[in-house]
């Protein structure tokens, strides 16, 4: 389900905040590990580190 989005800004570290309800939404819970990757066309993916791995072991694909 696609929520209103957050706009975000990136400091001068490339650093950014991602708000807790976005992180709730997506279930991602404080310190979890995460993978981040390039979907192209200006998309990056974040996606749990457990589920990347589970994925890549059974499809062959994140």
């Amino acid at each position: 389900m696609l929520r209103e989005p957050s706009e975000l800004q990136i400091d001068s570290q490339g650093r950014i905040e991602l708000p807790m309800s976005l992180l709730a939404e997506a279930g991602i819970a404080p310190e979890a590990a995460l993978i981040a990757f390039s979907d192209g066309d200006g998309r990056i993916v974040l996606r749990r580190a457990e589920d990347a791995m589970r994925d890549l072991i059974e499809r062959g694909q994140l």
